[in-house]
């Protein structure tokens, strides 16, 4: 990502965070819930954690978590999140351009759900560092859209979607080391702007790392 491209980035969700008091619905990925629920809570990095739905339930569930983001209002909003819940001695809060910079240590869960932009964004890069920072033993939840919304005949933007097997060739992670637990597509309702109801399919990834890494 070059300097201008990492700059037209942070504007962007920067404008849309401010463009409304609320851009998401607070409550947690429906496939982190599904996908982490039986996980023992240790640290925990969400990264893209918007206004820090995720990060909350997972602090709310005993986990220390650091959520990143891009904007600094999205940063904002969910250390008031955490506040409300009275989770603030539980989470901590980074800005970084993923794919430019990334936040130091390793955690038990590594948690990128959605990590697709209309804007630049190094996904391969970053999930690569994403499957670095996780800890021995610990566990790393990619959760990314697999299409467009049955409903939607116009796409507003070009898009790619990963396949399931193309993000795990490109994570090349070593089988010796890490367990594919969760690899599949989950559809789920989708309604329209306009009220149309429909479908999304969603990819869902989840590894665990060897305990001796």
């Amino acid at each position: 990502m070059t300097e201008t491209s990492a700059v037209k980035a942070a504007e962007f969700w920067e404008g849309r965070y401010r463009d409304g008091d609320r851009l998401w619905s607070g409550r947690p990925n429906a496939l982190l819930v599904r996908e982490a629920s039986d996980l023992v809570p240790g640290t925990a990095l969400d990264l893209g954690c918007g206004e820090g739905g995720d990060v909350v339930w997972l602090a709310a569930r005993g986990w220390r978590v650091t959520g990143v983001d891009i904007s600094h209002t999205a940063l904002e909003r969910a250390a008031g999140h955490a506040a409300e819940a009275g989770l603030s001695d539980r989470t901590a809060w980074e800005r970084h351009v993923l794919g430019e910079t990334f936040p130091e240590g390793s955690f038990d869960l590594v948690n990128a759900q959605f990590l697709q932009s209309p804007v630049a964004l190094d996904q391969r890069r970053i999930l690569g560092q994403a499957a670095e920072a996780v800890a021995a033993g610990g566990t790393l939840l990619v959760v990314m859209h697999a299409g467009w919304p049955s409903w939607q005949s116009e796409p507003p933007f070009e898009a790619e979607f990963p396949t399931l097997d193309s993000v795990l060739d490109e994570l090349a992670l070593p089988r010796t080391d890490w367990t594919v637990e969760t690899l599949g597509t989950v559809r789920s309702v989708s309604v329209s702007p306009e009220g149309v109801e429909g479908f999304r399919d969603d990819n869902v990834w989840r590894v665990r790392r060897g305990g001796d890494a």
